[in-house]
């Protein structure tokens, strides 16, 4: 049985399958939360944020907070394996949060959260979205996140909606 710090090794490196990516066989689709795949990764992302972030730093949300109807959750298959989901919150009709971004350990570094995070902002100029924010962790855990999101045109922020400044927290927005 695989312990809940074995899931957070993994993601700091560790190869848990090795395998060849076709990113022309990708699937990004729109998902109800119900498959037992998603749940998993879902609860392997909060037990990760339980380990690396206090708890008042913690706004990684479970499974009812992303069933709320002003979110919309996806998931990114290769083929019948998970890669990894993301969500978009709508905090107003010209802003909106991505929320809950995770690839499956076995994607890790071959372009997943590239995929899906391209897709978030593609929907978010979609809904005519003039910004998109996020918040990630300050710790080095979340380096490889923040990177991604720099490299997207992300900028770092101060707090929005109902976050609070925490030297725990990064803040990040692209306008659109």
């Amino acid at each position: 049985m695989k312990r809940d710090s074995d899931d957070c090794l993994a993601a700091k490196g560790q190869r848990i399958a090795q395998f060849s990516l076709d990113r022309n066989c990708m699937e990004i689709r729109v998902d109800d939360l119900s498959g037992s795949k998603v749940i998993e990764l879902l609860h392997v992302h909060l037990r990760c944020m339980a380990r690396v972030s206090p708890p008042e730093s913690r706004h990684a949300l479970n499974l009812d907070g992303l069933r709320k109807p002003d979110i919309t959750f996806w998931s990114i298959w290769n083929g019948s394996d998970l890669a990894g989901c993301g969500a978009l919150k709508e905090l107003s009709k010209q802003h909106g949060e991505i929320k809950s971004m995770r690839t499956a350990y076995a994607y890790q570094r071959k372009g997943v959260a590239s995929q899906m995070l391209r897709h978030l902002i593609e929907e978010g100029k979609r809904r005519e979205y003039k910004w998109l924010s996020l918040e990630t962790g300050s710790m080095e855990y979340f380096e490889p996140a923040r990177r991604l999101y720099a490299s997207f045109g992300f900028t770092c922020c101060g707090p929005f909606e109902t976050y609070i400044e925490d030297l725990n927290s990064v803040f990040m927005t692209k306008e659109l």
